[in-house]
This record gives structure tokens, C-alpha cells and sequence, in this order.
């Protein structure tokens, strides 16, 4: 049951990033001018998808102590790296973002970090 628990803190972390960034991405770009930028960023704060995402995290966070109350945090939390990989590969496909070999070849490594560190 832990790892369910584990599981659904990156599932809602990626969830919330996602589409906090398609929100975002969909408002336009942050203005220059200060009353623009509060205006912005309220009108952001009350979009239900936005306010979706909070409640993502806000969910991910009582997964996360369920999961750490079973696990030792140095084992549970180098899986929560995932999120990267996840929302790497998620942003290529929804927002068409560059998926360089790079970041492939850093994707890999945090996969295999993940496997080393949880064999002991």
C-alpha cells in the first residue's frame, strides 16, 4: 500500500503541473505593469482548472503522509524524482516542448538513481 500511496503523489504532482502549465499557457504571458500582474495572477488563482491543480498537490501532500508514515523517507522519497521524468515527457506531448538527448539521457539516470537507491 505504500507504493499505491507514492504512486498517486507523482500522478498529482504531474497532474497539477500540467495543467497549472496549460492554464498559463492559455492566460498569455505575465505583464510588465504591477496592477496588470495582480490582475493576472488572480484571474489565474480563480480558475477552477488552477484550482484543480492546487487541490492536486493538496491531495498529493496526505498521499505523501500516508506513504512516508509506512516507508523510511530516504527510501520513498528519490521515487517522487519520477515527477521530473513524467512531466518531461508529458510536456513534450501536450505542449510539443524540445525533448533534447540530453534530457533523454538525464531521464535515464534519474531512472536508474531510482532503482539503485531503492535496492537499499
Amino acid at each position: 500500500m505504500p507504493y499505491f500511496y507514492i504512486l498517486m503523489v507523482i500522478l498529482l504532482t504531474v497532474y497539477g503541473q500540467l495543467v497549472i502549465k496549460w492554464q498559463t499557457s492559455l492566460a498569455g504571458v505575465l505583464p510588465d505593469e504591477l496592477a496588470a500582474k495582480i490582475e493576472f495572477l488572480i484571474r489565474l488563482l480563480l480558475n477552477p482548472w488552477v484550482i484543480s491543480g492546487f487541490f492536486a498537490a493538496l491531495l498529493a501532500t496526505l498521499f505523501w503522509m500516508a506513504a512516508i508514515s509506512r516507508l523510511q523517507l530516504s527510501h520513498a522519497y528519490p521515487f517522487i524524482s519520477m515527477t521530473f521524468v513524467l512531466v518531461m515527457i508529458a510536456s513534450g506531448i501536450f505542449f510539443h516542448e524540445p525533448m533534447s538527448t540530453m534530457k533523454v539521457v538525464g531521464a535515464l539516470f534519474i531512472v536508474a538513481g531510482i532503482a539503485i537507491s531503492s535496492q537499499g
